[in-house]
This record gives C-alpha cells, structure tokens and sequence, in this order.
C-alpha cells in the first residue's frame, strides 16, 4: 500500500497529518530557518538553496521570508528569482523553466481540500501539479491554482488569480485571470533559437 508521501506526490487523495509529512515540514521550516540566518553569506546562501529544492542551481535566488511546504518537490530551471513573501505550497511538483521572476507575496498552490463539507471533514487532501514554463513573470500578489500550466513568455498581472492553463506569449490578468493581451516574440529572442 503506498505511503501518504506517495499519494500526495502522485496526485491521489492523502491524510497531510501523516507523521512523516508533519516531520518533513518541520525539517523544511528548519531549512528555512538557517536560511534566513545566514542569507548574507552568498556561499551559504547558494549551498541552502540547492539543499531545499529538489533542482536548482547557483543561478537560484530566493528573498526571505518565503514559505514552502517541503522544498524537494520544486524544480527550477536557470536565472530563477523569488521576491519576498512568496508561498509554495508543493504537495505535488512545482516545475519553472528558465528566466522566471516571481514578486513579492505570489502564492502557488498543489495543495488542495473537498469541496463536500463531509468529505473535507475527514481531512483529505488532494494536490496537483504546477508548471510554469520559461520567461514568465508572475506579478506580485498573484495566485496559481492547483493543476494549472502556464507556457513560456507569460506575464501574470499583480494580484490575478490564475485558475486555468496559459498558453505560451500572452498577459494575463484578473480574477479569474483571463488573456487580455496576446504578445510577439521579439526578434532578438527568434533570432537565437
């Protein structure tokens, strides 16, 4: 029988008051912690990094105070910045391309609940996951929903609430976030591919 662990990462419904779950986000908040502690030593900071995501590299950067769930399930591609008071809940995978910028206070949720009063009292869980393709900026106070993909070259205006899949080069903006500009690819980004 698979673990609650499992399930979660799978996309299955899963108890999140598993102990093991409960130790690993406390392990995350201890990360975090040290993190935060020693942010102006760029060795330190760059080595923490890449011990709480499951992918990164020395391109990473992450402005405190930040919250994740469990860090591992975060995949970043290269030249990825976070601005303060971001969340990620990353129940299920969370995966950026390269060249992504988020603002201050994005929230990106896996994580979700039953919407049956009933069924959520039982304190099940779901998530799914996210992805986030390459030159996309997410405006500050946005906020992406479990399961939804956003393509390359997005922008997300500040403060949208992102319910649905993107596609690739547009704006997009409000609650619920909606296509309000579709973008040309600049000549300079054709000409080097």
């Amino acid at each position: 029988m698979p673990s609650n662990k499992e399930l979660m990462i799978a996309g299955q419904p899963y108890w999140g008051g598993d102990p093991e779950l409960i130790a690993e986000r406390k392990h995350f908040y201890t990360l975090k912690l040290e993190y935060e502690q020693k942010f102006t030593d760029d060795t330190e900071r760059q080595r923490l990094t890449q011990v709480i995501f499951g992918q990164c590299d020395e391109t990473t950067y992450l402005q405190p105070p930040f919250h994740l769930d469990y860090g591992y399930n975060i995949r970043v591609g290269r030249n990825f910045y976070m601005n303060a008071f971001c969340t990620i809940l990353d129940c299920a995978p969370v995966t950026f391309g390269d060249n992504v910028m988020l603002g201050p206070h994005v929230q990106i949720y896996t994580a979700g609940h039953p919407v049956d009063p009933v069924e959520r009292s039982t304190m099940v869980e779901f998530a799914k996951p996210i992805v986030i393709g390459s030159d996309v900026w997410i405006g500050g106070g946005a906020i992406i929903l479990p399961g939804v993909t956003i393509g390359d070259g997005v922008t997300v205006a500040g403060g949208s609430v992102v319910t649905k899949d993107v596609p690739s080069n547009v704006v997009v903006a409000g609650n619920p976030a909606r296509v309000i500009k579709r973008l040309e690819v600049s000549k300079q980004k054709k000409e080097s591919e």
